[in-house]
């Protein structure tokens, strides 16, 4: 499984960015796909997920009620909508994808994307 994501960028602080993360390759055995952030001197932290077969969602508290994170199957696409950015969501956002797996270890997905920056100034 090969991921590609895209649509980050430079942001105001209360403003709105979508990221994109298409899947292609061996996509029919994803079992979930997610995002994850890693901002500059710290550790990837877990950010959304959905279980791909029946839309199922997990949310970090920090981003619970702002972020949205949905999927295209016919498209193998999977969004990440951030609203009411803050400054501590800069971060290179990363898309993952497991096929056996749902949930928040990042060790456990198994296929990684090349990351998209955003930044969100204050």
């Amino acid at each position: 499984v090969q991921l590609q994501a895209c649509g980050g960028g430079l942001v105001q602080a209360g403003g709105s960015l979508r990221l994109s993360c298409a899947a292609s390759g061996r996509t029919f055995s994803t079992y979930a796909m997610a995002w994850f952030r890693q901002a500059p001197g710290k550790e990837r932290e877990f950010v959304s997920t959905i279980r791909w077969s029946v839309g199922s969602t997990l949310y970090a508290d920090s981003v619970k009620g702002r972020f949205t994170i949905s999927k295209h199957n016919a498209k193998n696409t999977v969004y990440l909508q951030m609203n009411s950015l803050k400054p501590e969501d800069t971060a290179v956002y990363y898309c993952a994808a497991s096929p056996r797996y749902w949930g928040t270890d990042v060790e456990r997905y198994q296929y990684w994307g090349q990351g998209t920056l955003v930044t969100v100034s204050s």
